[in-house]
């Protein structure tokens, strides 16, 4: 058929909706007709496309570069390049609209359904071989457009040159590029539904992006990493890790350390520093706040763009999959911040994506974060949880990450969270549970833990919601882990009074064990609780500065010996003293004094005996492996208590004397009568304490009653623990 009027002046506006019926190799009249819009080009040429024969010229029929030409007859459809000319140089290029769709109707299939898991094969940019040349493919999800085209540097960033292919089923949209390879800058042109030209938009499943302040995605494979960690991997998959230590330093790659003239550090350089340091440490992960890309440094990563795009500033996606690699070469897991349930809506990403609310609730009850000023995802929308689990799955497939923390969940599960009366509807039945997002999160965990051996997933949930790290098939979310907040809150509030009145609020430390076993708790002591003017742990101790020390000595250990698994943000291992600046590397010079360093050492042997003595975390989440010994010493401020492992695994008893006065003569109720040998101390010199203790370890003497009883000596502002020792082993 000949080219109408109206399809060659859409085609030349940029406002075709259907490019690749226009464009490329058709039939006509028993003939392949060839046509091209080049903008530019004087001349062009049909050439063959291993040599170049030519095998027909193509007229131009408008000025602003369209050409149309027929080329010999043949019933298969021609394989062609063509050869431009725009009056001062030529070029070689295959036409896009020659080659057939790389998606297929399974594509459809599963996207349709929202049960595309692997998405991240499908959608974003794709360097690759099709139909024998090497280009890239892009797809978008887009479909309220009326027109979708791929700009970049190969393009001129002309919207009008790469029109894109639209799946009428999905509203997805395609196109072949020739040529285009890795490190080629794009974005998405979209022209609304209703004709308006939208900002340019990056890819919402790039994989890679530029350095703020410029906002365009990067081709970038991600599916090709030389990964050395076979080992690692294997072994994650057949743990428990309910019943395995876990102990994990929380880090802020931009801030940890900073290189010369406070620049950041590439993903290598944090690997050479890091990687050693936290081994040495003996923490057995790590957490890192949202690498995922965001254009704001100040946000932490926490209002991320690039769901499926790890950040530029620090190199590129290798560069991570290597850090990630040495980590687990190390025998360390890896354990990433992830943010599912809002997004900024910077004018680049994914507001008002093709002209409409599409990944963000329509409704401005339930689209808008009041408090944040972000955009909430559409729970309700098949694609967006497509989109959002794939996300989820890439970083567990990809870059072998062993656990997502999920951020803000509790803002996901409350329609009134963060909302006054008047600025909320209630659900179907009356309630303000977001059934939506409640299905959504049981979905993404469910998806997890079928398809990814050994991954953990982990909510940051304040409330208490009931069931968060339960099973779906028993009523709750699915999680494997919760961020146990009552007790950070509790903890941090009683070390933070003066120890004279601390016998007042005994129960700050006793009450969470009425529910530390409704979940499987960690137990946070986080970046949120160093920043806004809080102080760091040290500064939020009471007391001058030795008492801050001891008291944040006495609190680890007793962190690490409550049940329940451990996380620690950067800088607090060493007892930091200014507040966390995300802008600057951690104050390091401390540790060149015996006070901070004594921390540090503390913290690395603790790490050690918890991973060595089972009964400090093989029951972390059974009522079965705690017992109080001393639970209502109020006055003297004392805690005592008895964790157990499984099987034959020695008790451990923790005993806190949480004021500055030493005890002597502390009788303890114990399981077992022997020997208890003191395997931390708090208060050893070498941590910078004053050198109260029990000469190693003591002998526990039956109390006539079936039970022990030992005597100690308990340090001013400390923490012991002590394991029982069987006198029949040798």
């Amino acid at each position: 058929m000949a080219l109408s009027t109206t399809d060659i002046d859409a085609i030349v506006a940029g406002r075709h909706g259907d490019p690749f019926s226009v464009l490329g190799p058709h039939r006509v009249d028993g003939r392949w007709e060839v046509r091209a819009f080049l903008p530019g080009a004087r001349s062009v040429a049909v050439i063959s496309p291993e040599a170049d024969r030519e095998l027909g010229g193509l007229e131009q029929i408008h000025p602003d570069g369209l050409f149309v030409g027929t080329i010999p007859n043949r019933e298969d459809q021609p394989r062609y390049r063509l050869k431009v000319n725009d009056g001062t140089i030529s070029w070689k290029l295959f036409d896009p609209y020659a080659f057939p769709s790389v998606l297929g109707a399974w594509d459809d299939w599963f996207f349709g359904e929202g049960a595309h898991h692997r998405l991240y094969d499908r959608l974003g940019a794709h360097p690759m071989r099709h139909d024998g040349v090497r280009g890239t493919h892009f797809a978008v999800w887009a479909p309220n457009a009326s027109r979708v085209s791929v700009v970049g540097d190969f393009n001129s960033w002309d919207g009008r040159r790469h029109p894109m292919r639209k799946r009428i089923d999905t509203g997805v949209w395609e196109i072949f590029l020739p040529g285009v390879g890795d490190g080629a800058r794009y974005k998405y042109e979209i022209l609304a539904r209703d004709g308006r030209l939208l900002p340019l938009k990056a890819d919402p499943v790039g994989f890679a992006a530029e350095l703020r302040p410029a906002t365009a995605s990067k081709v970038a494979r991600t599916d090709n990493f030389a990964w050395s960690d076979d080992a690692w991997m294997e072994a994650r998959a057949s743990a428990d890790p309910r019943r395995t230590p876990m102990s994990i330093y929380e880090v802020h790659l931009g801030s940890w350390q900073r290189g010369p003239d406070n620049r950041y550090l590439s993903y290598d350089e944090i690997a050479d520093a890091l990687v050693p340091y936290v081994s040495e440490l003996g923490f057995t992960h790590v957490e890192l706040l949202p690498v995922t890309e965001h254009p704001l440094d100040a946000s932490w990563g926490y209002q991320p763009i690039g769901l499926y795009a790890p950040t530029i500033r620090h190199g590129d996606p290798a560069g991570f999959a290597r850090l990630v690699d040495r980590l687990h070469g190390a025998g360390i897991g890896v354990i990433l911040d992830w943010v599912p349930a809002h997004f900024p809506a910077d004018a680049h990403g994914l507001a008002l994506f093709d002209g409409e609310p599409l990944y963000e609730d329509a409704d401005p009850l339930r689209g808008r974060h009041p408090e944040w000023g972000t955009a909430i995802y559409d729970f309700g929308r098949r694609e967006v949880i497509n989109f959002l689990v794939g996300s989820a799955l890439y970083w567990l497939d990809r870059f072998h990450i062993d656990g997502l923390r999920v951020d803000a969940v509790a803002s996901m599960l409350y329609l009134d969270y963060a909302r006054k009366q008047g600025e909320w509807r209630p659900n179907t039945h009356g309630g303000n549970e977001n059934l939506e997002a409640i299905a959504f999160l049981k979905r993404l965990n469910e998806v997890v833990y079928a398809t990814v051996p050994g991954a953990v997933m982990i909510a940051e949930e304040s409330t208490a919601w009931p069931g968060v790290s339960h099973p779906t098939f028993a009523g709750g979310l699915g999680f494997g882990f919760k961020w146990n907040m009552g007790w950070m809150h509790d903890t941090l509030d009683y070390f933070s009074r003066d120890p004279s009145y601390r016998r007042f609020h005994h129960n700050e430390i006793t009450f969470g064990l009425l529910y530390a076993f409704t979940e499987n708790f960690v137990l946070p002591l986080s970046h949120d609780e160093v920043v806004h003017g809080k102080g760091t742990l040290y500064a939020r101790m009471a007391g001058d500065d030795w008492q801050k020390r001891a008291n944040l000595r006495a609190l680890l250990a007793g962190q690490w010996g409550y049940p329940g698994k451990k996380l620690l943000f950067m800088g607090q291992e060493f007892a930091q003293i200014g507040e966390w600046n995300f802008e600057q590397g951690l104050d390091w010079h401390l540790l060149d004094t015996s006070g901070h360093d004594g921390i540090r050492r503390l913290v690395a042997d603790m790490n050690r005996t918890y991973r060595d003595v089972a009964a400090l975390h093989e029951r972390d989440n059974e009522g079965e492996g705690f017992r109080w010994s001393i639970v209502d010493d109020a006055d003297r401020s004392i805690f005592a208590w008895t964790r157990f492992g499984t099987q034959d695994a020695s008790p451990v008893l923790v005993v806190c004397n949480l004021t500055p006065v030493p005890r002597t003569d502390v009788d303890v109720p114990v399981p077992r009568p022997g020997r208890w040998r003191e395997v931390v101390n708090t208060d050893a010199e070498i941590y910078g304490g004053s050198g109260w203790g029990n000469m190693g370890g003591v002998e526990a003497s039956e109390d006539g009653n079936g039970g022990a009883t030992v005597r100690l000596t308990c340090p001013p502002l400390a923490t012991l623990w002590l394991v029982w020792e069987d006198a029949n082993e040798s």
